[in-house]
């Protein structure tokens, strides 16, 4: 999806439409990108998107719930919010076929690569998942993926099928990446990207819907706006990890290196 810049209540009148057409091609759950509601404006320095930031409980995520209970689909959208005076957060949150918050995940890691978002929002601490339709999901969000730690850890926790959403440009090993993150953890793996020009930077697209095997089975334009899908199957997990038991044959004992203070390394 492509949020034009300044038009909030147009991007999530066509964050609807998307559902809808995902929900009348059989989906079930529902992803969109990271900040679906509006242009990336991270790419920006400058404090009066701060007005930007929703609660859980405003216009924006108030509409995405009304589709998800129209439609009976469960969905996961993300956005800037406002939590209290002065505390924002990435939000992701998750919502069942009636159209209630399951929950949400505050991403843990803000970019400060190329973006300014560490200017902005705080970063999360919890990693919580999903009971839906009998599958565990959990989920991160855009540059947490680049941390092995974060899907490793919602995986140890009964993870899946892990979700990200995220608002990207182009990546020389995007593929490879999602790819390794789905077969280390032997979950699938969905991801969400923007895809377009907003302002001044140009997201990649490329969504991918992965396997535990590392397979990708569907993946999106680099270039237009697009619903994709896949038919995922819970025995899958169960098959590949019989197959590579990586769980069975971790160290932990061995990785205290990966908590201990920054100072001590």
């Amino acid at each position: 999806m492509t949020s034009a810049t300044g038009d909030k209540e147009g991007n999530v009148r066509r964050a609807v439409a998307l559902i809808r057409a995902a929900a009348v091609d059989g989906a079930d759950l529902v992803v969109l990108p990271e900040f679906f509601n509006v242009e990336y404006f991270p790419q920006h320095r400058d404090y009066a998107y701060l007005d930007y930031a929703e609660p859980l409980d405003g216009p924006s995520l108030s509409a995405i719930a009304a589709v998800c209970a129209e439609e009976k689909v469960g969905a996961v959208a993300t956005i800037f919010e406002r939590s209290g005076p002065g505390a924002y957060y990435d939000t992701a949150v998750f919502f069942g076929r009636d159209g209630n918050q399951l929950g949400e995940y505050r991403k843990t890691h803000p970019a400060a690569v190329y973006s300014l978002e560490k200017i902005y929002f705080r970063f999360g601490s919890k990693f919580p998942t999903f009971s839906f339709d009998g599958w565990r999901i959990g989920l991160m969000i855009c540059y947490d993926a680049f941390f092995p730690e974060v899907a490793r850890t919602l995986a140890l926790r009964g993870a899946e099928l892990i979700i990200a959403p995220f608002a990207a440009p182009r990546h020389p090993v995007w593929r490879e990446l999602h790819i390794s993150r789905a077969f280390e953890n032997g979950c699938f793996l969905l991801v969400c990207n923007k895809v377009g020009k907003e302002d001044d930077w140009e997201f990649s697209g490329q969504s991918l819907i992965v396997s535990p095997g590392g397979e990708v089975l569907s993946s999106a334009s680099d270039k237009n706006e697009e619903v994709i899908s896949a038919d995922i199957d819970q025995r899958d997990v169960d098959q590949w990890r019989r197959k590579y038991p990586m769980y069975r044959d971790r160290r932990p004992d061995l990785y205290s290196a990966l908590v201990c203070a920054t100072e001590d390394l």
